[in-house]
């Protein structure tokens, strides 16, 4: 599965992972995210900013 996680600085290039796909518990349902929103508390932390 293709995820954006922040583990160090730099360009859009680092943001993008690949990770193991999830993995429902019990009595849990796996739903799939096809969109997602940045927010701009998002952008200015990505950029160090405050």
């Amino acid at each position: 599965m293709r995820a954006v996680q922040i583990t160090e600085s730099g360009g859009p290039e680092v943001l993008v992972v690949d990770l193991p796909g999830p993995v429902p518990g019990d009595g849990r349902q796996l739903h799939e995210v096809s969109a997602a929103g940045v927010n701009d508390a998002d952008t200015r932390h990505r950029l160090s900013r405050d």
